[in-house]
């Protein structure tokens, strides 16, 4: 057992990282992200201009020294599968890397999808044990941030922890939304509640509860054990938080691990980007000056596939007929002629024709959208083809009859809402 002078040690956590296997689970549809998932699974949502939402629990991995991955897939895997191919393929097999995709493959019975997060980890046991991981680290598919998973390790080897669940601080309020622990004050979990009215106050404080995010370590030997008997279970849900969680609590060591800045000892960032509005809202931040994510860090780069395109171009600088953006990212291969951007993201290969106005709007990749348009606080989904003269995002009354619209006020368009029969999306 290494001593607390060598804990933070690189070497240390290399060690550690070196003998992990995260699993990230991506099999989600993310129903709550309404019409975005019909066709792709919520974790192959492009996000940030040029991403999808899974090169970030992937990117984490990279970036913390943990390259053996596995990847949990289920729902409409198509276009995640073909990210993942493309934009995940130079991890080097010959040193014990890999990114493996893991679908649901009837390794136990003949009508064996993955009926939780818990199962799906069980109906891959025998691959796992075959490569005899020290840790397993499971991740959801998910979320938008940018975590160092080795120190998490460090503390769930230094506590000599069963368990160690990683949490954030949230509002009582907003913790009503999350699976939730209660903990003393040497961070032993002495209870975890799903989803409670009354959440659990952290100690010393009254207005603060802390919030599973879905990143669990556990001991390899341990986490077989409680598979095992919970898929032995009949009445479990087969679900981390509904059923292994609570039942392992009593007996065993469970810790949580707060997701806090090394340095200034603050929150760190950390987005469910589940909702129509949350994935516009996160997505917004970007574009600000000083965004929380930062996405132009060097030193922690988000990794993912990039097609390759030409810059991005602005034409025309007439009075009335100017190609600017302003306050906006705008990614490579789109043109902005004649039009105006103002405080909006453009994934790639987007097209906004000349006299049309884009303000505070999301438009994914290879949108036109045509002449004299005006669309506000909008998510234009891929593939879109906007016509002439189109507005949107004005009057809610006249954009219900034909998109969706979000409790927050944001207006979904994708194609099939324009009478594009596309009926898939990559």
């Amino acid at each position: 057992m290494p001593t607390s002078s060598n804990l933070n040690t690189d070497r240390f956590v290399s060690q550690l990282t070196r003998n992990t296997i995260a699993l990230i689970l991506a099999g989600g549809r993310g129903s709550r992200l309404k019409n975005m998932t019909d066709w792709r699974a919520k974790p192959a949502v492009p996000f940030g201009g040029k991403f999808r939402i899974i090169d970030f629990p992937l990117s984490n991995c990279v970036n913390s020294g943990i390259r053996k991955i596995g990847i949990l897939t289920q729902y409409k895997s198509d276009s995640l599968i073909r990210h993942v191919q493309q934009g995940w393929g130079f991890l080097r097999g010959e040193f014990g890397e890999y990114v493996d995709l893991m679908p649901a493959q009837q390794r136990h019975s003949e009508d064996s999808w993955y009926k939780g997060t818990a199962d799906a980890i069980y109906q891959n046991i025998d691959i796992l044990r075959g490569r005899f991981p020290d840790y397993i680290l499971v991740l959801a598919g998910d979320h938008i941030y940018k975590m160092d998973y080795g120190a998490m390790l460090a503390d769930h080897v230094a506590k000599r922890a069963d368990l160690t669940i990683g949490c954030i601080e949230v509002s009582l309020e907003e913790a009503t939304a999350f699976g939730v622990m209660d903990v003393d004050d040497y961070r032993r979990v002495r209870a975890f509640v799903e989803k409670p009215e009354h959440p659990p106050l952290m100690p010393g404080r009254t207005d603060t509860a802390l919030a599973s995010m879905g990143i669990y370590v556990f001991s390899t030997e341990f986490l077989f054990e409680q598979l095992v008997k919970d898929a032995d279970d009949p009445e479990s849900t087969h679900d981390f938080g509904h059923d292994i969680i609570p039942k392992v609590i009593r007996d065993h060591v469970v810790n949580a691990y707060p997701f806090l800045d090394l340095q200034s000892g603050a929150q760190s960032y950390w987005r469910d980007v589940g909702t129509i509005d949350a994935y516009w809202a996160a997505n917004m931040e970007l574009i600000g000056v000083h965004p929380d994510l930062n996405l132009y860090d060097k030193k922690w780069p988000i990794w993912t596939y990039q097609e390759q395109t030409p810059p991005a171009k602005f034409v025309f600088d007439e009075d009335d007929r100017r190609g600017v953006a302003i306050d906006s990212m705008i990614s490579g291969g789109s043109v902005v002629s004649g039009a105006t951007v103002r405080h909006s993201l453009l994934f790639s290969n987007v097209r906004v024709n000349s006299y049309s106005i884009i303000q505070d709007t999301i438009v994914l990749p290879d949108v036109n959208i045509g002449r004299h348009c005006r669309i506000t606080r909008a998510i234009i989904e891929k593939g879109c083809d906007i016509p002439e003269g189109t507005i949107i995002g004005e009057n809610h009354e006249e954009d219900r009859l034909r998109y969706h619209i979000s409790p927050g006020g944001i207006v979904l368009v994708t194609p099939e809402m324009l009478g594009m029969r596309r009926h898939y999306v990559r």
